[in-house]
């Protein structure tokens, strides 16, 4: 008994009661009338509840005692029995299960408070950090407008500062001009003080001097004509260019053509095609340097004619100032010409994916020796070549791929250097049977081997007779070999002409 009674105690059913009916009457006015009797049933069953619980206290208490006389014992009886099961229905539940019930409904008021207690703390605390928000915003607002205003400042900051460089950088450009302008002045008044002096020390000189001092002086002088003439065959330029200039042709050849002939080997396989490219190339080359040092040579005829008065012909201080100016020529040009005249020609292929500027470094240095050889006053040009002609052993010599039993040529692969009729530097001449006239036939494909590649006219057939041989040149300036009756066997080819004007023949 005590201990159901020290449960009842702990469990606080009345404190509970009694704070069930204070939120009652908290809430009573804002609730409807189905709440408040749902509210009011409720309490009526908590309270049934801790009567049932008491009146069951009281029966245990009155069976366990007889101090209440024989009345008390109906009561005991009777009432306790009465109000403690029938009345409040709670026979079929244990004293032990109510209180349970009633401890639980205590633990969940408790924990509903507890969140309730939390979920107001929790509002409170986000109310605070939405608060903190919106302050941070605003702060952050303003630092953006702040930071805006300074941009803006710093660039008009920026442009002032432009404007001040530009404006300083005039006038350190109009000081400078200012400067050098002073400068040519300063040096020009010193350049006339230094002739005020010289005119002067001339003057008293020529005051000191007598008439008969001036008469004798010019008595006394006596024109010294040079060693000897620059148009003659034993100047000194005229040899030292020359040697040199041979030497340069037998580089062209060993370096500048081998390089030439790499480069086209990346484009195309046909080997002798290469080859008659770097022989035309060096043909063209003089071809263009001719022509354009022929008008070169009558611009600067023309203009010192006007002023030429000494004592050396006209034809001598020309000469004189082609070898002391020889590189006044427009380089490009000449380059452009012989480009131009590769491109022309009809016996020379190159594939549509590459063009003659691949070979540019050597056009050029093939042109500028071809320029120096014609500015010579005894010039350097390279024997005329024709396909099908008769090889001559004094001019050429044949290449390691030729057949040595060969009378004609097929192809050449560098000319000859000659002056006049004189052969200075032999070049190489390619001979096989069964050479024509026919120009030569386009490669069809890139696999054949550069080594091994043969002339598409080579042909198990009889060579022509040099004879019935008639040919055009393949120089464009249009030279043609004409066959002149001789009784002679032996053919021989006759020197170039260096006009390009007149006719050539072949002895036979």
């Amino acid at each position: 008994m005590a201990d159901s009674l020290r449960r009842l105690v702990n469990i606080g059913s009345f404190a509970t009661l009694q704070d069930k009916l204070d939120r009652w009457l908290d809430v009573y006015h804002y609730n409807s009338s189905d709440e408040n009797v749902a509210r009011c049933c409720e309490i009526i069953e908590l309270n049934g509840k801790v009567q049932g619980q008491l009146f069951k206290l009281l029966s245990l208490i009155g069976s366990s005692g007889t101090m209440y006389g024989s009345s008390r014992s109906a009561i005991k009886s009777r009432l306790i029995p009465y109000l403690g099961t029938s009345y409040f229905g709670t026979g079929s539940v244990t004293a032990d299960a109510s209180l349970a019930v009633l401890a639980k409904e205590r633990e969940l008021r408790e924990v509903q408070d507890m969140y309730e207690d939390s979920l107001v703390t929790l509002e409170d605390e986000l109310s605070l950090i939405r608060r903190e928000n919106s302050d941070l915003r605003d702060e952050l607002l303003d630092t953006k407008d702040e930071l805006s205003s300074s941009i803006r400042v710093s660039s008009n900051d920026r442009l002032l500062d432009e404007a001040e460089i530009r404006d300083l950088r005039a006038k350190y450009n109009a000081a400078q001009d200012e400067l050098i302008r002073l400068r040519t002045r300063c040096a020009l008044g010193d350049n006339q003080d230094l002739t005020i002096r010289r005119l002067k020390s001339e003057l008293n000189i020529l005051r000191g001097a007598t008439y008969s001092d001036l008469t004798d002086s010019l008595k006394s002088y006596r024109y010294l004509a040079r060693a000897s003439s620059p148009l003659s065959t034993n100047d000194v330029t005229q040899r030292v260019r020359q040697e040199s200039l041979i030497n340069r042709y037998n580089d062209l050849f060993s370096i500048d053509r081998l390089s030439a002939m790499d480069t086209l080997s990346r484009y195309q396989s046909d080997y002798e095609m290469n080859q008659r490219i770097c022989n035309a190339v060096v043909q063209e080359a003089f071809v263009a340097a001719k022509l354009a040092f022929r008008e070169h040579k009558m611009k600067v005829r023309s203009n010192l004619a006007i002023t030429h008065v000494g004592p050396e012909t006209l034809e001598e201080a020309v000469q004189d100032y082609i070898n002391r100016n020889t590189d006044l020529y427009d380089l490009p040009g000449v380059v452009s010409d012989v480009i131009r005249a590769l491109n022309r020609s009809v016996k020379l292929y190159i594939p549509p994916e590459a063009s003659y500027s691949l070979i540019q470094p050597y056009i050029r240095e093939a042109t500028k020796f071809a320029w120096e050889c014609s500015a010579l006053a005894h010039p350097l040009d390279v024997a005329l070549a024709t396909d099908a002609e008769l090889f001559d052993d004094h001019k050429y010599r044949r290449s390691y791929d030729s057949e040595y039993s060969a009378p004609l040529v097929n192809h050449h692969i560098f000319p000859c250097l000659m002056q006049g009729i004189r052969v200075l530097v032999k070049g190489e001449a390619c001979t096989r049977r069964g050479a024509s006239l026919g120009s030569p036939r386009r490669p069809r494909s890139r696999s054949s081997s550069p080594v091994r590649s043969l002339s598409p006219s080579r042909a198990r057939s009889r060579s022509p007779s040099p004879r019935r041989f008639t040919g055009r040149s393949t120089s464009p300036i249009g030279l043609m070999r004409l066959p002149t009756p001789k009784s002679e066997r032996n053919s021989s080819v006759a020197g170039s002409d260096r006009t390009g004007s007149t006719l050539r023949g072949m002895k036979y």
